[in-house]
């Protein structure tokens, strides 16, 4: 026997339950983008290898050991399965030159690819919605990710489940002097970091501030901060995106120690963060990179955005008991004869024309086990057709399921003969009686 293959491991099959749960909140999650007037757009999986490199920066442990990195056999060019989206945008909008065109919003989504070690709410592929602002300096659009993020939370129903934390990186020339200052001071200390820690300390020494080690995280909260090496226009550029948040209600918290894993960054950095995931709290997270335009060779041009980690934002909706029910059908054809097998395709496009969700079964077998099939697939109504039905154009109407309000109205429970070109209304009269008896 051969071999049965599986999927790589850390990139997971979605089945068709949850599949619909990702579907209904990509949709929730594209109409709220339109809300605010972004725009889709669609990049490649894979990318020059060098544009990560150069984007993200050769000292990043996404760089040095997470890509998915690779020589195309045809033509030995370098690629890689993107493990972001942000470079890959950049290099669209240089390479089509839209940021010239008029300041744009806007987003995509898909899968990204990382090689870390799998564990829950950490995959290899794993599943992001981005967002960009490219052509605005100011920090009213910094304040607006951010504000449209608290609403969405808000629209989720998981406000009280996520915070945010927020700081200000400055300007390179700024970070550049805080760097010194801190490499200076943990070089002297370095007996007291941990491995991780000390391999950073003089090729990415600002990652050791994000460190989950907890005597680095009490070491760092003793050492020079980045606040201290700010100038006035970051300060200022800080304190305008914080009156923004408070004017709108929106609590946060000033980290000094966020420092984010990508090289790109200036500025405004922000992160949502839950304790409902366990260890990977950050279900969303982005800032400014101001600097990538020039850095991949276009126009200096100000940007601004955030990711959403799916599969994180997904655990956070399932733990809170917040996930959309599936999607049933509403109407299973059940039918037998070549006749009447006829008349149930034409029934159901006729049905499927009112927008209602219909199955017509396919296979054969008798009226027992096609209703058996109809129940198993959660629909609210049979629809039988048989020799009878063809011959006066009608069809019994089952209801498969207790209907609240139902009995004692005027609309019965029990199976009813319906002319074909009634039935639409026959079962949105059951949906309507229904829902007038609930109330």
């Amino acid at each position: 026997m051969p071999k049965v293959l599986q999927a790589v491991r850390g990139m997971n099959d979605i089945l068709p339950e949850e599949a619909e749960v990702w579907e209904d909140l990509e949709e929730r999650l594209v109409f709220w983008l339109k809300s605010y007037g972004y725009r889709p757009l669609r990049l490649p999986v894979v990318e020059p290898t060098s544009l990560f490199r150069r984007a993200i920066g050769e000292s990043t442990d996404i760089v040095e050991k997470e890509m998915y990195a690779f020589t195309d056999n045809l033509n030995g060019e370098e690629l890689t399965l993107r493990p972001e989206g942000t470079a890959g945008c950049v290099r669209a909008a240089i390479q089509h030159n839209m940021a010239a065109q008029v300041p744009k919003r806007l987003y995509y989504s898909g899968p990204m690819f990382r090689h870390e070690r799998p564990q829950k709410g950490r995959y290899r592929q794993f599943n992001q919605f981005g967002v960009e602002s490219l052509g605005f300096s100011g920090p009213d659009i910094d304040a607006e990710h951010i504000l449209m993020l608290a609403r969405l939370w808000d629209e989720l129903g998981i406000s009280d489940l996520v915070s945010l934390q927020l700081n200000n990186l400055g300007e390179v020339e700024e970070r550049t002097c805080y760097r010194e200052a801190l490499v200076t001071w943990l070089a002297a200390r370095q007996e007291r970091l941990d491995e991780d820690s000390r391999r950073r300390l003089h090729s990415n020494p600002l990652r050791i501030l994000d460190s989950k080690n907890p005597e680095t995280q009490k070491l760092c909260r003793q050492a020079p901060q980045l606040v201290d090496y700010l100038g006035e226009k970051s300060r200022h550029h800080l304190k305008s995106v914080e009156r923004f948040l408070r004017d709108a209600g929106v609590e946060y918290t000033v980290n000094p120690n966020l420092v984010r894993g990508l090289d790109y960054y200036n500025l405004t950095v922000y992160e949502w963060v839950t304790n409902s995931l366990g260890a990977q709290g950050t279900i969303c997270a982005g800032g400014r990179y101001d600097g990538l335009f020039a850095q991949l060779g276009g126009k200096p041009t100000p940007a601004a955005g955030f990711a959403i980690g799916q599969e994180r934002l997904l655990g956070v909706l399932a733990n809170a008991g917040k996930l959309p029910e599936a999607t049933t059908p509403n109407v299973y054809m059940a039918h037998q004869g070549e006749a009447a097998q006829r008349l149930a395709f034409s029934t159901a496009e006729l049905l499927r024309d009112e927008s209602l969700r219909v199955i017509v079964h396919c296979g054969g077998g008798g009226f027992k086990a096609q209703i058996k099939k109809a129940d198993q697939s959660g629909a609210d109504f049979a629809v039988i057709i048989g020799g009878d039905e063809v011959t006066d154009n009608t069809a019994q109407l089952k209801p498969l399921r207790e209907m609240s309000g139902l009995e004692g109205s005027s609309y019965s429970s029990r199976q009813q003969c319906i002319p074909v070109a009634r039935l639409a209304d026959a079962i949105y009269d059951y949906y309507i009686g229904q829902s007038d008896d609930s109330d």
